[in-house]
């Protein structure tokens, strides 16, 4: 068995010169656009579900009419997907927005 030394203390974590401020004002325009890629997702979503049913009217040979309604499951699929991508994107959107807004100090007493 070889037994190799193994670094301990200071040399095992260096320490980044400078650490990178969380708050930076452009994170506000992210948000903003992933405001606005949610919305037109949720619009494609609604688009999809539109599409994701169709009404089947069948006339029998003693004239009785019969409607049923076909369901259509890959815009169905498509529709929900759109909507969650959204709901992470607007998630995302106040994550971004709260990185955003400067957080102000304490006063030193």
């Amino acid at each position: 068995m070889i037994d190799l030394p193994q670094p301990t203390g200071s040399d095992l974590w260096q320490q980044p010169d400078e650490l990178a401020p969380l708050h930076r004002p452009v994170r506000a325009l992210v948000a903003l656009g992933e405001v606005v890629i949610a919305a037109v997702l949720i619009w494609l979503g609604f688009v999809c579900w539109g599409h994701a049913h169709t009404d089947l009217t069948v006339i029998s040979s003693d004239g009785a009419r019969l409607v049923s309604t076909r369901w259509f499951g890959n815009w169905l699929a498509g529709a929900l997907g759109l909507g969650i991508l959204s709901v992470l994107l607007l998630v995302d959107a106040v994550r971004q927005l709260s990185l955003s807004i400067r957080a102000r100090h304490r006063k030193p007493k």
